[in-house]
């Protein structure tokens, strides 16, 4: 029978993902194994294999290259030797029985799955069931408008604002969004007089641009705020003499290295060699269990057009800086084109962010968890600076800023300032780390 090739689901958050493009043409014959077609979810662009041989057959009513579509939802078929494609009414639904971890394949040939009994309780998204808890909505008393009857954020939206029928009808003739009125005003009922004093405000005020949240920026805010919301975020600063580092990566492009290790990539190194003395800053929060892992794996935040990525270097302590630049390099530029895998994008222990090269001097950044902390480098900027206070002497001086937050339910602030003293030190005195 057809082999059913549905949209996956990349991470356990992911609820759609955006088609990108089939890499194998209609009547092409597909060997299980053999990339099939891209798939843009949870920050990444990932190839997705063939998990059966046969015959690439894309149905009329597919959904086309970069539309958004829902997880489980059938793309195409692979066919076997002289078989035919199914008819629209042979098909089954992509999504009807489709379960909470949905495989990535589903044959059509797998039984349907039996009635769901009457006393059990609706179906309904993660997202949906944290909005209904927010807003103190009984979400097993809703109708879902979802797919297959599910309940979605904009079923529990609905219900909190108690939108009245009349409101309802007069929001679609004069179109106001009546989920954003809601938005506004949790728990109040939306009237007529609402709608009508919406549109009248929509159309005196002057027309503002819109663009959808993309997949990678939906879930950059939602990691956000979590981070924001759950950790107990503390941020220490200083400001450390460059100027040796400077120094030291002028004689490694003097010298010839290809390629020319940059500042992040010397960051990455010393960092490293402080966590390996610090390894309470190496480490996550697993329920209310703190893992120190064994190895050293630092993320380096990427500016891409798609968001902000942090690409992960594995294993830093154990590598010179001409590795960590040649791996770098090829990350940065594999995140840049969207080509960056999800694997390449987690499992970190440890991140980098740098501003500096935006003329910005210290910042806050935001824990990217799981992991405990997070350090925020600023640019490294010629000062006139005091070297000598008993003989009163001044110099110019390479100083940069580091800004350090970190997570103080997994560590107290002492440690926490040893640790950024000791990459202070290393930034100051190169020669420390590399002969670690």
């Amino acid at each position: 029978m057809p082999f059913e090739v549905l949209m996956p689901r990349l991470g356990w958050n992911m609820e759609e993902g955006s088609l990108g493009e089939w890499l194998k043409k209609p009547g092409d014959y597909v060997v299980a194994g053999e990339p099939l077609f891209t798939v843009e979810g949870d920050k990444a662009l990932q190839e997705v294999e063939a998990l059966e041989s046969g015959v690439l057959y894309i149905p009329p009513d597919a959904p086309a290259p970069g539309e958004l579509v829902a997880v489980g939802t059938r793309l195409a078929y692979l066919l076997g030797p002289g078989e035919s494609p199914p008819t629209s009414a042979e098909s089954p639904s992509a999504t009807a029985g489709f379960a909470a971890t949905p495989p990535l394949v589903a044959s059509s040939d797998a039984a349907p799955e039996p009635a769901r009994p009457a006393t059990r309780e609706p179906a309904i998204s993660p997202r949906a069931r944290r909005i209904a808890r927010e807003l103190n909505v009984d979400w097993r008393q809703l109708r879902g408008s979802g797919r297959s009857g599910r309940i979605v954020e904009r079923d529990v939206r609905r219900a909190a604002a108690r939108v009245s029928p009349l409101a309802q009808r007069l929001a679609a003739d004069l179109a106001v969004d009546v989920e954003e009125l809601a938005a506004r005003a949790p728990g109040k009922r939306i009237e007529r007089a609402d709608v009508v004093a919406a549109a009248a405000a929509a159309e005196a005020a002057p027309p503002a641009a819109r663009q959808p949240l993309s997949p990678v920026r939906r879930l950059i805010a939602e990691r956000m705020l979590t981070s924001a919301q759950t950790t107990a975020a503390v941020t220490l600063t200083t400001e450390a003499d460059a100027t040796e580092l400077v120094r030291l990566r002028k004689q490694l492009k003097a010298d010839g290295q290809e390629p020319v290790p940059s500042y992040n990539d010397l960051l990455v190194r010393l960092v490293a060699q402080a966590l390996l003395e610090h390894p309470d800053l190496n480490a996550r929060l697993d329920g209310d269990v703190i893992v120190r892992p064994t190895t050293v794996d630092i993320g380096l935040a990427v500016d891409t057009e798609r968001g902000l990525l942090a690409p992960v270097l594995r294993d830093v302590a154990n590598k010179t800086v001409p590795q960590i630049a040649r791996e770098s390099a090829r990350l940065i530029e594999r995140a840049r084109a969207g080509q960056v895998s999800a694997d390449e994008l987690s499992g970190g222990t440890f991140t980098i962010t740098n501003l500096g090269m935006y003329e910005i001097d210290a910042f806050t950044p935001i824990i990217h968890l799981p992991e405990c902390a997070i350090l925020g480098v600023g640019r490294i900027v010629p000062k006139q600076v005091v070297v000598d206070a008993e003989r009163e002497q001044v110099a110019i001086r390479h100083m940069v800023f580091l800004s350090l937050t970190f997570d103080h339910r997994l560590v107290d602030g002492a440690p926490a300032a040893r640790f950024l003293q000791r990459v202070k030190t290393f930034v100051e005195h190169p020669y420390l780390w590399l002969v670690g």
